[in-house]
């Protein structure tokens, strides 16, 4: 059997020893921990303010320079940098030293459905990938577990060549964009040890598995996250699997940014490739046990650097000094965010805001999209408003394309659902006060 070429057997080591290296980290002492991200800290700045237009423009406005920011915290020296601004100078964001054509691309829309296109080298991506597991391990997961993941199938390309073929973590993917009933099947028939997928998803599904009193699906554990789930709803779901549901907060900029050990008291913060910050509205740090925005550095992105980005979202920062697990890493407390309406189809299916986070992703058309919205009135009417790029493609055909890729994504007939698109030049903040990317008006 053929394993592909030497560097993908290189490039698979060396992902295990990142894997390797990111546990070890876990058990630092915590001034091992702190110079270490002072050590990142330093050499982020530097590289962005050297090699990044958008920064060195940026931190010669605020007045600072390199030299100028010693620790993590000199970071507070610096301006905060919103998703806008990254949008805005998309052409300056890339490091001088990459050509952005052969570096990988990931998006995200975040929960504003605002693009952000996030540039990467490979090592970058490998990494990214380490980090996405280091949570999983701590929990129990085994090399050769059965994991299935409920996410969009297209996923499985960003398996390497050699993940797939020996399944070491490896996991099998249920379509997201499959309806409950099918994914009930599909996961009773797979038969996991370790049960993956957004929270909401997991939820829907312990909901139809109850229904029909499927008593055969056991996981060991399962692992959620990118959407805000309670406490009532997360027992919910570990009842009815009779498994324990361990939380993580990620995003596509940085990927996993804090997560939850076995005890499950709070979320431990990635510490030895992010800085978390918790700041007010004036941008000052909050004390422990108060809440603030979460503004993050990344210590690995370099092609495209993130220096006191802020994600959108709100957390407080623990009041406890440790984790019963004995990890030295900090600990954050519940994050606030990501709330976003469920739509409701006239078959009674509900489909939760991230779905159409990835149909809007897999369209042809999403480069060309500043900012989105969906709305639905009626059960049977969704209405979808787009502010396009500048100098961007033919509205017709964008608003053609559209409708016929969102109920292709989600199994509609013709005239199940009527989906209308309008182009508009701003998206107001809806009625809570907030920048959504789908809001449900159904009572």
């Amino acid at each position: 059997m053929a394993f592909g070429d030497a560097s993908d057997l290189y490039n698979y080591f060396r992902m295990a020893y990142d894997v390797a290296s990111l546990l070890r980290h876990t058990r630092w002492s915590r001034e091992r921990l702190l110079d270490y991200q002072d050590k990142r800290v330093r050499e982020i700045v530097r590289y962005a303010f050297d090699n990044v237009p958008f920064y060195h423009d940026k931190f010669l406005k605020s007045g600072v320079r390199p030299d100028d920011v010693k620790s993590v915290a000199d970071l507070n020296r610096l301006p905060i940098i919103r998703r806008e601004e990254l949008q805005e100078n998309s052409g300056r964001i890339i490091s001088s030293e990459f050509d952005s054509n052969r570096l990988n691309v990931v998006s995200t829309s975040g929960s504003s459905g605002k693009p952000l296109i996030t540039y990467l080298t490979k090592r970058e991506d490998e990494f990214r990938k380490a980090k996405l597991l280091r949570p999983h391990i701590v929990c129990g997961q085994k090399p050769w577990d059965r994991w299935v993941l409920i996410e969009p199938t297209r996923h499985i390309k960003r398996l390497g060549r050699l993940q797939r073929v020996l399944g070491f973590y490896a996991p099998v993917f249920v379509s997201i964009f499959d309806d409950v009933a099918r994914q009930a099947s599909s996961v009773e028939e797979l038969d996991p040890e370790v049960l993956d997928g957004y929270s909401n998803s997991l939820f829907i599904l312990a909901e139809e598995v109850e229904r029909r009193s499927i008593k055969t699906i056991r996981p060991r554990f399962i692992m959620g996250g990118a959407e805000l789930i309670d406490g009532a709803s997360r027992r919910f779901v570990e009842r009815v699997f009779d498994a324990p549901f361990f939380d993580q907060y990620a995003s596509e900029e940085l990927q996993m940014i804090a997560w939850q050990c076995p005890e499950k008291e709070e979320y431990h913060i990635d510490a030895d490739s992010i800085v978390m910050q918790f700041v007010d509205e004036e941008g000052e740090e909050v004390a422990a046990g108060e809440r603030g925005e979460l503004v993050c550095t990344s210590l690995f992105n370099y092609a495209m650097p993130f220096v006191r980005y802020a994600l959108g979202d709100f957390g407080v920062p623990s009041e406890q000094a440790s984790c019963a697990c004995g990890r030295s890493f900090p600990l954050m407390k519940v994050i606030e965010g990501r709330k976003d309406s469920m739509i409701v189809l006239p078959s009674g299916r509900r489909v939760p805001a991230l779905v159409f986070g990835w149909i809007m992703e897999f369209y042809r058309f999403y480069r060309n999209i500043y900012q989105y919205r969906i709305v639905q009135k009626r059960v049977d009417h969704l209405r979808v408003f787009i502010k396009k790029k500048n100098g961007s493609a033919d509205e017709r055909e964008m608003e053609l394309e559209l409708v016929r890729h969102m109920k292709k994504m989600l199994d509609l007939s013709e005239f199940e659902v009527t989906v209308e698109v309008e182009f508009v030049d701003e998206i107001p903040l809806d009625k809570s006060g907030k920048l959504r990317k789908v809001v449900s008006e159904l009572e």
